[in-house]
């Protein structure tokens, strides 16, 4: 396993351990990160770890023609009960993808760090967000309806791919709610959702080999 020097470049893909690990160190600068996502490579790693990058065997993407929506969730929406937004609280959805306390207690792999260089890419027009707001039905001293976050998503664009980063939900499946308009209200031509959970399975989102993955994203990231 390589680690990186000051030199904006990465192994090849087939050094990358069994686990998907590629290499160690580096930095978190937008023009690493930049390069990392185009070439298929992403940071995972916890607090007092080095940077950790990514290229595993097998990709979960979302092909954005297989979206499923179930009928239950086809009746959430329609109530409209929640207003969708994008790029308007950044920071704050980062910030709760970052603190929410996820099944089993496992933490975050949202390090300051990361943080702070995902805050830097979305000033740049790279990082992206959609938040779901519930509206408060008590009114503030203007007379206008609170807005509380309850759930959201951000990633990076990278031409016509979104590269998914983090999610999360305060209300049942206001993440859900975010992904799907991720999809239905761009044109994306694949979400790339890295690694398996059964959550965006159930959205549609299957996994592919590495070297499928890695030629979709060259011939239209």
């Amino acid at each position: 396993m390589r680690w990186l020097s000051e030199k904006i470049e990465f192994p090849p893909h087939e050094t990358a351990t069994k686990e998907g690990v590629l290499a160690l160190g580096g930095d978190l600068s937008p023009k690493r990160l930049l390069f990392a996502y185009r070439n298929g490579i992403f940071p995972w790693y916890s607090l007092d770890e080095p940077i950790v990058w990514y290229s595993p065997k097998k990709r979960m993407v979302l092909f954005p023609k297989e979206l499923k929506i179930s009928k239950s969730m086809t009746k959430i929406i329609k109530k409209n009960k929640f207003e969708i937004t994008e790029n308007q609280a950044f920071e704050e959805v980062i910030h709760q993808c970052k603190n929410i306390i996820r099944n089993g207690n496992l933490g975050t792999w949202i390090t300051d760090d990361m943080e702070q260089a995902y805050i830097k890419l979305h000033k740049k027009g790279y990082a992206k967000s959609i938040e779901v707001w519930s509206l408060d039905s008590n009114s503030d001293v203007l007379g206008k309806s609170k807005k509380n976050l309850v759930g959201g998503l951000y990633g990076l664009e990278i031409g016509n791919i979104f590269c998914g980063e983090s999610m999360f939900s305060k209300v049942s499946n206001t993440s859900k709610i975010a992904f799907i308009h991720l999809v239905n209200n761009h044109n994306y031509q694949l979400i790339d959702c890295q690694v398996y959970n059964n959550h965006l399975a159930s959205l549609g989102a299957r996994e592919i080999l590495r070297d499928d993955f890695l030629q979709k994203i060259k011939c239209i990231g």
